[in-house]
């Protein structure tokens, strides 16, 4: 009986994880939340464990239990956090991993004095200051262009809220009433959190509760030692690249060896390039998140998060890297390496694994920041969000169109009706481009074509299209794809070609065209059935032309 009790304190706990993401996804005033989901959500034990995560960004994986431990790292001695106490943390370089515009908002829940759990959520903030609107840029060379930085601080003490640091947040931004709409939602997310955790508490025992959070973990990493089971053994390695700092220096070179055997899941990135110039610099904490997404995709795809499941996996990297950078690097395009080092894990153990991984995608978060004056409404604005593309194909059916970045998890775009609304943009062709690649017996999924027409001058664009000189890689002879990049098409039909670009000047009638990539193939393409190339030319995802060259086929 007791065993079934403890089975039902976790569904709880992920249900109240669930609850939390929805709160925060109703209450948030950006679109980058409330339609992108570009947050997480989670409850940890007193120590910092992760007991439960709702949907959202696979890139916040380690991020949530992270800034657990180091706010507890701060508040220590005789400065011992109190119940009423709520923190808010964006530092890159400890617990979160991140950038300055993802702000995790922590919780601690008290039952009778007792420090029990913690509530968190990690959400991205449209705009937290900075040079430049959106707080991101890639031509950052230190922290302190890409907006406020909150080491660990209480926006409330004892449940009174530091209008201080309020005072100063209005001070700072651009778009002071949605980015505090922002954080009094994390806020009250993290409340409905605690609030259900106290419940759960109460009606189960608080030495029960904590013995199911044992429980919870414990089962985790029963399975992930199980699935490791079925992964070949060994040291495998592999290097990949970052093209380009922002200021035209790269590529960088990435190294990995992985290492498993039946109890250790081993990623040494020891090697890769010294943190760079430029805002591609990724944090130890971030690598950790990296490589957390890639091992639960081969191992627990299918159980809710907890801490435990991740004990079988470490994560080796010298500080001061590219992929383990270090104060006062700039970071805020940070998802773009954090993608180069998935993407590497990844393909070293596709060919071991073909059942769990596909070829190679996009590779890219293509994220997009326009910024400038409504022209209806005469407000600023500032438009933020991933792009969606192509996802290699599998051993047994073609890639996924359509689909953002490894890094984005439970992400989406933003309806085209809600751009339109909120920004100055028009959005004028959004379709599956055939620019070719991901040719094989299954096809790489096509990539995108979307077109931003500025209604008013003034505008400005902030873009990160790594991708632009590295095709998405094929498998067992199925063909590379394609590149990711952006296009400005000025109105006097001048065309400019970008893969990093920071506060791009646009004028009124610019067409900004963001093209994502098309996944790799699997398997030789002549293997594919005739018929099955007629069709793809039928729903035009590849022409005759393409057919003729890559798979022999004429029409």
């Amino acid at each position: 009986m007791k065993d079934f009790t403890l089975e039902i304190i976790q569904d709880s706990l992920i249900a109240a994880g669930d609850e939390m993401f929805k709160t925060l996804e109703r209450t948030s005033m950006s679109p980058i939340i409330y339609e992108s989901l570009d947050y997480a959500v989670g409850i940890t034990d007193s120590k910092g464990e992760l007991l439960a995560q709702g949907n959202g960004i696979t890139a916040f994986l380690a991020a949530l239990d992270s800034v657990v431990r180091s706010t507890l790292e701060k508040y220590t001695g005789e400065n011992l956090l109190k119940e009423g106490d709520v923190i808010i943390a964006n530092t890159p370089y400890a617990g979160g991993g991140t950038h300055l515009s993802d702000v995790s908002v922590v919780y601690p829940v008290f039952y009778h004095n007792e420090l029990v759990a913690f509530t968190v959520n990690k959400a991205h903030w449209t705009e937290l200051g900075g040079t430049y609107p959106g707080s991101v840029s890639t031509i950052a060379t230190e922290i302190f262009h890409e907006g406020i930085h909150f080491p660990f601080i209480k926006i409330k003490s004892k449940g009174e809220l530091n209008q201080a640091v309020i005072d100063i947040i209005k001070a700072n931004v651009r778009l002071p009433e949605s980015t505090l709409g922002d954080l009094f939602a994390g806020i009250a997310a993290a409340e409905v959190g605690a609030r259900r955790v106290i419940s759960i508490i109460e009606k189960y025992g608080l030495e029960v509760y904590k013995e199911a959070g044992v429980s919870f973990l414990n089962y985790g990493e029963r399975m992930s030692l199980e699935a490791l089971k079925s992964i070949p053994k060994g040291t495998y390695l592999g290097e990949s690249a970052v093209e380009n700092n922002g200021f035209g220096d790269g590529p960088f070179p990435v190294k990995a060896k992985v290492t498993i055997t039946d109890s250790k899941f081993t990623v040494d990135f020891n090697g890769s390039h010294p943190q760079v110039k430029g805002a591609v610099n990724l944090s130890f904490n971030g690598l950790i998140t990296g490589c957390r997404t890639i091992f639960k995709a081969i191992t627990t795809p299918e159980m809710d998060a907890n801490g435990g499941a991740f004990r079988p996996m470490e994560v080796l990297c010298e500080p001061g890297t590219i992929v383990s950078a270090e104060f006062p690097a700039a970071v805020s395009i940070y998802y773009e390496t954090l993608i180069v080092a998935i993407d590497l894990v990844w393909k070293i153990l596709a060919p071991l694994i073909p059942d769990k991984l596909p070829a190679g995608h996009l590779r890219s978060v293509c994220a997009t920041f326009i910024s400038g004056i409504h022209p209806y409404t005469n407000e600023f604005y500032i438009q933020a969000e991933p792009l969606a593309g192509g996802w290699g194909a599998s051993k047994s059916h073609d890639g996924n169109r359509g689909q953002l970045s490894c890094g984005s998890g439970e992400s989406y775009n933003i309806p085209v009706e809600i751009r339109e609304m909120r920004y100055g943009i028009e959005v004028q062709q959004y379709a599956f481009h055939n620019e070719g690649g991901g040719y094989g017996k299954f096809q790489g999924g096509n990539g995108q074509y979307i077109d931003y027409k500025i209604l008013s001058d003034g505008a400005s664009l902030t873009a990160a299209f790594l991708g632009a000189e590295t095709k998405t890689w094929g498998i067992d002879g199925g063909h590379d794809g394609s590149y990711n990049y952006f296009k400005i098409i000025r109105v006097n039909g001048e065309e400019e070609r970008h893969s990093l670009g920071t506060n791009i000047n646009l004028k009124k009638g610019d067409i900004v065209r963001c093209v994502t990539a098309t996944g790799g193939g699997y398997g030789k393409p002549e293997n594919r059935p005739k018929e099955q190339v007629l069709l793809d030319i039928k729903n035009e995802y590849i022409t005759i032309e393409q057919a003729k060259e890559a798979y022999q086929i004429s029409i």
